[in-house]
Parts: structure tokens; C-alpha cells; sequence
């Protein structure tokens, strides 16, 4: 799937806005590992499971436990000194927790928050996807990275009002009987923001609102698309939308050209709210459409399950 992609270089501090959040009662720490050349550990199988029972999936043996993303975030050399509260720190560790996973008829596919030392194999994948997106000349791949690091590094000062997903592949065996690990690969990335304090100063147009959940930078590898992985990155975006914002509207764009993802946003029960006028042609843009969908409430859990959330 082509990606649509939306970055924003203008990264100001966000005004600080106030949500209601709903947790999960019981969380479960899973692995995570560095991705060089897209591939992790082809040999080592794994349990993978989900933060809703409709997702979760498992498979014979489990690696050992990476450190909390809480404790990485904390470490992390690129954060600012920005203090994080009780509330936000119970965020992060649910986001920590957090994975979706799906068995596909040519394979498995899990999504995951990024960690910080997969942030070179992500941007290597966003330059590549905004590149061909924009019929870009080889000669800007460098700075193109450049920025998408810089982007992707003050973004994640933000966390947890916004996240970035990756996705993980891995295809069935050739033949039914084999025993045969298949290798675990990098398959695509999507950028979840919850809140306000989470969005970007410079949104793409038409504006969607800023206190509202929304969608972007989504990109799968190439060597994988028309797999339905592109479908699962937006069903894992929708899924910690709703565990972590008090809001049931989400937004996303989408260009007109782009013909397949706007299928697939319809298909999800997006709907357009709204079109670039034919002016943004004048500013050498793409015209875009503003999508727009309700989440159901039913994964909501009530406020009495609240009580043990942080336990």
C-alpha cells in the first residue's frame, strides 16, 4: 500500500489540554528488540498477545522481557526535562503493554509502540514511502531522512499524548508440515496522536479538530504490501484510540489521488467531512480529503474497573 503521508516540520510546544482516560484493569509486558536491515531473531518464536481478547493470539515460546518503555522513555537522551505526571506515567506503562496482533492467511502481523532504538529503521521506511509519495529526486534521500529523524525525535517528547506504531510480519512456512521459523520482519509504521497536547502545530488541511484523536503517517514496506497489513496498522491505530482518549471521533487525510488507501479508509467506515478547495493547487499540494469515524463505546471499560489500573 502507497503510504499517504502527512509530516509536519514545524514541531512548537503544544498547549495543554485536559482528557478523561479509560485503562485496561490488568496489563501485560511484551518484547521488543532493535530491527536492523528490517528482520529480528528469525529463529526465536515468541508469544504475542493483544490488550483485547478479540486480537490476541499466541505461539509456543517467549524471549525474555524487554525494559519497561516507561523506564526507556525516561533514559531516553533525546527527551526534554518536561515533568511528567502520575497520570502520565500510567500512560506510558499501558502503552507499554499495549500490542495488537492478527493471523493473516499468508502469515501473522502484531503492532506495537516504537522503541527508541528503533527510530533509524523507522525513518528509513517514512523517507523511502514519503519519497516515492512525492516523486522525489534520489539526491533529497539525506535530508529527507534528516528531517524525519529530527521530526520523530521531538514527537516522542510528547508521548503519551501521541504514539508511534510499528508492525511486525511474519509469513507462514512454505509447506503446512514444516517446522521451519520463518524471520520476523519490519513491515510498516503509523503515528497515533490522542489529544491535543499530542497534535502538531502545523496540521495538514483541511484542519481537523485539535482535540481529537487522529491518524497519520502510515507507511508499509513495499516488499509487503497488498497483504492487508495497511488494513491492521489502521485497526491497531483505532484499538489504543479507544483505550486512551475519552474522544469516539478520529480523524485521518487522505489525497485524492491516493485511490487504494482512500478504498480502505471507506471500507473502515471513514467518511469525508471535508475537501481541500481547488486553491491548494496553486500552492503545488495535493487536494485531500478530511475522514472521519466514530468509534464504538464497547470497549470502554467502566469506572469501577478503574480502581486497579495502576496495580
Amino acid at each position: 500500500m502507497a503510504a499517504t503521508l502527512s509530516l509536519s516540520l514545524s514541531l512548537d510546544p503544544q498547549t495543554h489540554h485536559h482528557h478523561r482516560f479509560f485503562f485496561p484493569k490488568h496489563h501485560t509486558r511484551h518484547f521488543a528488540y532493535s530491527l536492523p536491515n528490517f528482520h529480528i531473531y528469525p529463529s526465536q518464536s515468541f508469544k504475542i498477545s493483544s490488550s483485547t481478547p478479540s486480537h490476541s493470539h499466541s505461539s509456543t515460546t517467549s524471549p525474555p522481557p524487554p525494559p519497561p518503555i516507561s523506564s526507556l522513555y525516561l533514559d531516553d537522551p533525546f527527551r526534554t526535562g518536561r515533568f511528567l505526571t502520575n497520570d502520565e506515567l500510567d500512560r506510558l506503562r499501558f502503552l507499554e503493554s499495549f500490542v495488537y496482533s492478527e493471523d493473516l492467511k499468508s502469515g501473522s502481523m502484531w503492532v506495537r509502540v516504537m522503541r527508541p532504538d528503533e527510530t533509524d529503521t523507522t525513518v528509513a521506511l517514512l523517507a523511502e514511502s514519503f519519497a516515492e509519495s512525492m516523486m522525489l529526486p534520489p539526491g533529497y534521500a539525506g535530508l529527507l531522512r534528516f528531517l524525519i529523524k529530527k521530526y520523530l525525535l521531538e514527537r516522542r517528547t510528547l508521548m503519551p499524548h501521541m504514539a508511534t506504531l510499528l508492525g511486525f510480519y511474519r509469513e507462514n512456512a512454505p509447506n503446512q508440515g514444516e517446522q521451519q521459523e520463518q524471520q520476523v520482519k519490519f513491515a510498516g509504521t503509523v503515528e497515533v496522536c490522542f489529544d491535543q497536547r499530542g497534535a502538531n502545530t502545523s496540521m495538514p488541511s483541511p484542519l481537523p479538530p485539535r482535540n481529537s484523536p487522529y491518524i497519520c503517517n502510515m507507511a508499509v514496506h513495499k516488499s509487503l504490501r497488498r497483504r492487508g497489513l495497511g488494513w491492521h496498522l489502521l485497526k491497531a491505530s483505532e484499538e489504543l484510540i479507544s483505550q486512551m482518549s475519552s474522544s469516539r471521533e478520529v480523524y485521518l487525510h487522505c489525497r485524492m489521488i491516493d485511490e487504494a488507501p482512500f478504498s480502505m479508509y471507506e471500507k473502515a467506515n471513514y467518511k469525508v467531512v471535508k475537501t481541500d478547495s481547488i486553491l491548494v493547487l496553486l500552492m503545488l499540494q495535493r487536494r485531500k480529503h478530511l475522514m472521519c469515524k466514530k468509534l464504538p463505546l464497547s470497549n470502554m471499560p467502566s469506572e469501577t474497573d478503574l480502581s486497579g489500573s495502576d496495580e
